[in-house]
């Protein structure tokens, strides 16, 4: 009998599979598509010669991950590349807030609100490992750090038009604010918005926004590898509908969402808990475009040629009105658009002189709305010439993602929605999230604490949630 089954190989489910294996237990990683990875994969969309990220595309969580920097990726070829720039705002006329890995240098761009992003992020930039150890694992653990938790907790907890506002006084600062806290993909205005921001601008500063030389498929090849290497095995292009039909082991382990969870495991878990996870709520989905180009972008402030990322939307008050539409079930007509141009520091990505772009937006969960005019729209407005130089596109609708992945439920990349309650009972309200009510089962998706981005903590969390007990 195997000690433990993993079913998913995203990078949660990789993750645990690793953490069980360097412990010493036997472990078997089983995924439904015909490559690991998840969201982390990497195609030709587009054009021949055109490596495109299929969701996740930059990754400061890879080096900011309490569990994954401990992994010897190198080792197993990965390469992360760092931009100049590592995100650019630009604005309507021509400037741009810019997160360079420097925090004083970011603050010296922010002119008079200099001293408040100093004061807003410098602390938590400075005490990263020990901020990581509170955010990044179980609520339920004291953080070993108590009054830097408590500092993040208060200012964390505000919201991002509160939080922009109060701090900032320049269009360029608020807009900074803005564009970071738009990634929980909630309203501005909703409480723990600004905890978003201060978690993405603080990962710049410590370890940057970097992206995987030949594509975000890299990282989790990378992980593969390390856990084959530690007697791990794989099997790939097997779907699983049911608990039963899974090899005997002592526990098994689910990087899935919580309806899949209550599907395949049916009656092996209490009724009251299959319940709990059908009040789990998924947040907004995306509609995603992938260009082939044949040049890089025009964009009109020079801070974002040289950027990995580029958030479009203009105005704090722009980007607030474009994501309450979507809490309201409704479609931008000037969208936050995520931006990322991998090219521009990883010529393997495109044909010599040509480039690649990634960029999407959020909309209500499950549209089935075009947002490419949208999307191009802001892309244009901030990039005049764009259309010119496109070759060729691929679009994703949400529908289209959750056929991809079955855990981008209506299109939602980030494993649920960010609501405070769900911050806290993710995917059910209990002592140890990554347990269920059956000793034997775990979930390890990133509908479990700390939610999405790829950082392989919720994997390790519900591995060691395992080895503490089944399989202690």
């Amino acid at each position: 009998m195997l000690d433990a089954v993993v079913v998913g190989a995203g990078p949660n489910g990789l993750a645990a599979a690793i953490e069980l294996a360097r412990s010493g237990r036997s472990v078997h990683l089983i995924e439904a598509a015909a490559s690991v990875g998840g969201g982390t994969r990497t195609e030709e969309l587009t054009l021949p010669g055109f490596h495109h990220d299929v969701c996740s595309a930059v990754h400061p969580l890879v080096l900011g991950s309490p569990f994954l920097r401990t992994l010897p990726l190198e080792q197993f070829g990965l390469e992360l590349l760092q931009p100049q720039v590592q995100a650019a705002h630009p604005l309507d006329d021509g400037s741009a807030a810019v997160l360079l890995r420097s925090l004083e240098e970011t603050a010296e761009e922010l002119g008079r609100d200099g001293r408040a992003y100093r004061h807003l992020v410098g602390a938590f930039a400075a005490h990263w490992d020990r901020l990581a150890d509170a955010i990044l694992g179980p609520l339920t653990r004291p953080p070993r750090s108590p009054l830097l938790a408590a500092r993040f907790g208060l200012r964390g907890g505000m919201p991002a038009t509160v939080t922009a506002r109060g701090r900032f006084r320049t269009p360029q600062g608020q807009a900074l604010i803005a564009g970071m806290s738009a990634h929980a993909m909630r309203p501005l205005q909703a409480p723990g918005t600004t905890a978003f921001a201060l978690v993405m601008l603080s990962l710049g500063h410590v370890c940057g926004w970097p992206v995987a030389r030949g594509g975000s498929e890299r990282i989790t090849a990378a992980m593969r590898a390390y856990l084959e290497s530690l007697g791990g095995t794989v099997e790939l292009s097997r779907p699983v509908g049911e608990l039963r039909e899974l090899p005997d082991s002592r526990a098994v382990l689910f990087d899935v969402a919580p309806g899949a969870l209550a599907s395949i495991c049916g009656d092996a878990l209490p009724g009251r808990y299959r319940r709990a996870l059908g009040r789990f709520r998924h947040g907004p989905g995306v509609f995603k475009v992938d260009y082939a180009l044949s040049g890089p972008v025009p964009w009109s402030a020079p801070a974002a040629r040289e950027a990995g990322t580029v958030h479009l939307g203009g105005t704090l008050a722009e980007i607030a009105a474009s994501e309450r539409a979507v809490h309201r079930g409704d479609h931008s007509e000037r969208p936050y658009v995520l931006v990322a141009q991998q090219s521009v520091v990883d010529a393997s990505r495109a044909p010599a002189g040509q480039h690649t772009l990634w960029a999407y937006c959020h909309v209500p969960n499950g549209s089935s709305e075009d947002m490419t005019a949208a999307i191009e729209a802001q892309l244009e407005r901030f990039a005049p010439g764009f259309g010119e130089l496109v070759l060729a596109r691929s679009t994703h609708s949400p529908a289209q993602l959750q056929a991809d992945n079955a855990n981008y439920v209506g299109g939602d990349i980030g494993g649920g929605a960010n609501s405070l309650w769900q911050t806290v009972a993710r995917p059910a309200l209990r002592a140890n999230p990554y347990a269920t009510p059956n000793p034997r089962i775990f979930i390890c998706s990133s509908s479990t604490p700390p939610g999405g981005g790829v950082h392989g903590m919720c994997g390790f969390n519900a591995a060691r949630a395992a080895l503490r007990g089944t399989l202690r």
